[in-house]
């Protein structure tokens, strides 16, 4: 038996030429979508045989008509963006959300899978963002019985939305490479070490090696998302003598506490130092920023009308699949030719 592609709204986004946000909006008849939008989705989805998710009506008997969304914390800009986005979602297919922020604690994320036993008996599904799994931790998911669906994760055995990090981290690398800097360093979500090595510090590394450069591990530290993180790992790098030409960072957020840093010690960005991030947030447009841009937005819409689908079709059953949206190079002020 051939098994066929199961059209998703990622396959009418693309045939659309619009984004997963707004082909989500137009087929759910929501304002704010343009007649010409309106149309082009329509037709998209007529060619492919897509229909959206059904409204609450269609809810199954017994159901809660709750979701669960679970995030590392609450108030990094990419959690929020994927939290509103995918809450649009539920709503307009008759969920309600609840919002768990594990607060980046390891005794608050213990008490949660402790818990989901009983949070399997309040909600109907889980929608993860960019939480890093043990495996005894995939184990209970997928034995408390609810329909899971997550972004920005890695071999886990449900729907996943995300984005080539490995890629991304290359692109970034890459264009620093390109401009002719080879003493790079990288604020890096993680130390580096064989065991741990993330998919962003791999394409750095990998950019490297297609160069004949080696990592140099007086220039590899650590660095939370925020902004606080990204300047204590800059001010670290640079206390330890440190002096790379240009610096590449995981993050945006990363990023701007580099840049506060190098300026703190009266360095000029990009005049002494190129520096690069990954994400496209708000602010990068503001300052000026060099970035790799991912869909984020997209990838909490995404993910949420996947988990719809399979809330909504439980007699249908899938393989779980994982699909990775299109990352984009953005250069700006804070990286140039080296002189």
């Amino acid at each position: 038996m051939v098994r066929t592609h199961r059209v998703t709204i990622q396959d009418v986004a693309v045939l659309s030429g619009l984004s997963i946000c707004t082909v989500s909006r137009a087929l759910r008849k929501l304002p704010n979508v343009s007649e010409k939008a309106q149309r082009q989705v329509a037709e998209a989805a007529s060619k492919l045989g897509y229909k959206a998710s059904a409204a609450a009506s269609r809810l199954a008997g017994g159901s809660t008509g709750l979701v669960a969304i679970v995030a590392p914390t609450a108030t990094a800009w990419f959690f929020a963006q994927a939290v509103e986005a995918a809450e649009e979602v539920f709503g307009d297919s008759g969920y309600d959300t609840v919002l768990i922020s594990l607060r980046n604690k390891a005794s608050v994320r213990q008490q949660f899978f402790a818990d989901l036993g009983n949070l399997a008996q309040r909600v109907d599904g889980l929608l993860l963002l960019n939480i890093d799994l043990a495996p005894n931790e995939v184990e209970a998911l997928e034995a408390c019985g609810l329909a899971v669906a997550s972004v920005g994760m890695r071999n886990v055995p449900w729907d996943n939305v995300g984005i080539d990090d490995e890629h991304a981290a290359w692109q970034a690398t890459q264009h620093l490479l390109g401009l002719g800097h080879w003493d790079l360093a990288v604020l890096s979500s993680n130390e580096h070490s064989v065991v741990t090595e993330t998919p962003r510090f791999r394409g750095f590394r990998r950019a490297l090696d297609e160069h004949h450069l080696t990592v140099h591990p007086d220039l590899v530290v650590g660095a939370g998302p925020s902004i606080d993180d990204g300047r204590r790992a800059m001010t670290e790098l640079m206390t330890r003598g440190g002096r790379p030409t240009a610096v590449f960072a995981h993050c945006d957020e990363a990023a701007f506490g580099a840049l506060m840093a190098l300026r703190e010690h009266g360095l000029s960005v990009p005049k002494n130092v190129s520096v690069i991030g990954i994400d496209d947030h708000p602010m990068s447009w503001f300052l000026g920023l060099s970035t790799v841009a991912q869909p984020v937005a997209d990838q909490g819409a995404f993910a949420a009308n996947l988990l719809c689908e399979r809330l909504l079709n439980t007699e249908s059953p899938h393989q779980p699949s994982n699909h990775l949206l299109d990352t984009k190079l953005i250069e700006r002020k804070t990286t140039r030719h080296k002189r």
